[in-house]
């Protein structure tokens, strides 16, 4: 059993970053056994949920004649362009069915707001709201945080930077990690990225 100050982070474990999903992550369904097994070992478990209004601004769908990986600027932030994913009360949305989400101690929903994107568990892109993660685990007495998820270059990784951001002593379980990789190497540079910031490579 983990000391009673650290957490682990579930990264965004739903259906639609399944490789089946709306958008695939490859091998992203290897980490949910992964995930259950870890749990075991941790009394407390947080995960984050991507939980987008169907207008959301970061879907390509919603901007007319743009595709997917397009870039475009989003009230004031660059916002890279998805297919549409992850949509409120959408199946898609949902924790994937083999995950043990009895074992979560508490969800935090993001990418809520149709006019910013949230990648990271704790803030939106634009670091103009919160989504109330740090100051309920400091409030638990948190002060060290594990995570695994997906996608290693974009919601795990942002996720662990504002986690040493926010003072917490962080790990990055790397081996339960599965990455998008828009471009080779993105996986590698947010790891490095990640390891640079101070958070340990597991």
């Amino acid at each position: 059993m983990q000391a009673s100050n650290i957490a682990l982070i579930l990264v965004d474990l739903q259906v639609d970053f399944m490789p089946t999903g709306m958008l695939p992550v490859g091998e992203a369904d290897e980490i949910i056994p992964m995930a259950n097994n870890l749990m075991k070992d941790y009394q407390t478990i947080v995960a984050t949920q991507d939980w987008h209004p169907a207008n959301h601004g970061s879907f390509a769908a919603n901007h007319p004649w743009r595709k997917p990986g397009q870039v475009i600027d989003l009230h004031g932030l660059q916002q890279i362009l998805w297919p549409i994913h992850c949509v409120q009360e959408t199946w898609g949305a949902e924790f994937v069915a083999g995950l043990d989400t009895e074992s979560i101690t508490k969800v935090f929903p993001k990418g809520t707001d149709p006019e910013v994107d949230s990648y990271s568990g704790f803030y939106d892109n634009g670091h103009r709201k919160s989504t109330g993660m740090a100051e309920w685990l400091k409030e638990q007495g948190i002060e060290e945080v594990h995570v695994l998820g997906v996608a290693t270059d974009y919601c795990v990784k942002f996720t662990v930077l504002d986690a040493l951001s926010e003072g917490f002593k962080t790990t990055l379980l790397r081996y339960a990690t599965r990455g998008v990789e828009m471009a080779p190497g993105d996986v590698e540079g947010a790891i490095e990225e990640m390891r640079t910031a101070g958070a340990e490579i597991q």
